[in-house]
């Protein structure tokens, strides 16, 4: 399921840790095999418990608890926007309902083209930059204003 390169990258995160808390790295090693796979199946999630020595229970516990691993299928551009306080008092809902709008899906929806994904997340830190959205888990976009979400949306479908 997880290539040797994949178990290499995993490795490298497992020698940071003492032998006997290998399984510290289970989130870079989520991370690994969301990038190789695009989200992160139920085999997926096994094979990580599997390499680290976990249960897989375990490990689909931090899988379903932090917004930026999938575990279902995403479109090529996964959007997040955030939708704590700060953000909503400062346009976050209005960009987000813009957002729906504009790709004519919901929050946890795909477009039919597979072009997008639209999640909703937690405070991503930024509150002074509010409204804010991530892009694929690595991006960060501030003062998403319609002007920028449309710029965004054009620069993503290419």
């Amino acid at each position: 399921m997880l290539s040797a390169e994949a178990l290499k990258k995993i490795d490298v995160a497992v020698a940071k840790y003492p032998a006997d808390q290998k399984q510290s790295a289970v989130m870079h090693a989520l991370h690994v095999a969301q990038a190789e796979h695009g989200w992160l199946s139920p085999e997926a999630i096994a094979a990580v418990a599997d390499y680290l020595g976990m249960p897989a229970i375990a490990v689909q516990e931090v899988a379903t608890f932090y917004t930026m691993y999938n575990t279902s299928p995403v479109g090529k551009s996964k959007i997040t926007v955030c939708t704590n306080l700060p953000c909503q008092l400062s346009g976050g809902e209005d960009a987000a309902n813009y957002i729906k709008q504009k790709l004519g899906i919901d929050f946890n929806e795909t477009t039919p083209d597979g072009k997008f994904t639209l999640k909703e997340g937690e405070c991503m830190g930024a509150c002074g930059d509010a409204p804010v959205l991530l892009v694929n888990n690595t991006k960060m976009c501030s003062f998403m204003s319609r002007e920028k979400i449309d710029q965004m949306l054009e620069e993503l479908s290419k």
